[in-house]
């Protein structure tokens, strides 16, 4: 796991960097899980998500907005995601459990996921993005 937060004015931005594509947006939704409800998640249920875009950004964007969407309506919190992606095609088994306030209140709303500057770059240790979450 390996991702940061950077200083922002208003929203929370996260810098996030893995040697995979797959496992950057495995990363990507761990920060966004880390920041809605703090590090106490387990598994036991699952979903699973498949999206086609034309773009990595926009796959990786559609990829947060969604786990954002089946989160609120299905009140689950998400422990970890097994992407396999090849930057148009996604497809993620998401493991997680419902939803319980004594133990996922630690983190702060996201409203969305900003196009907001995001570039997902790489170089020879593998790839990078930064992530602006509207909060």
């Amino acid at each position: 796991m390996s991702f940061e937060e950077l200083s922002h004015t208003a929203d929370i931005r996260m810098r996030v960097a893995a040697p995979t594509l797959p496992l950057l947006f495995s990363d990507a939704f761990l920060a966004l899980m880390q920041t809605l409800y703090g590090k106490d998640r387990m598994g036991g249920e699952t979903r699973t998500v498949q999206l086609e875009a034309e773009y990595t950004e926009t796959l990786l964007l559609d990829f947060l907005s969604e786990v954002l969407f089946i989160g609120e309506v299905d009140g689950m919190v998400f422990a970890s995601a097994d992407v396999t992606t090849n930057g148009r095609t996604l497809v993620a088994m998401l493991d997680g459990e419902p939803f319980d306030r004594s133990r996922h209140s630690e983190g702060t709303e996201v409203k969305g996921i900003s196009y907001s500057g995001l570039a997902i770059g790489k170089d020879a240790n593998g790839y990078m993005v930064d992530i602006l979450f509207d909060v």
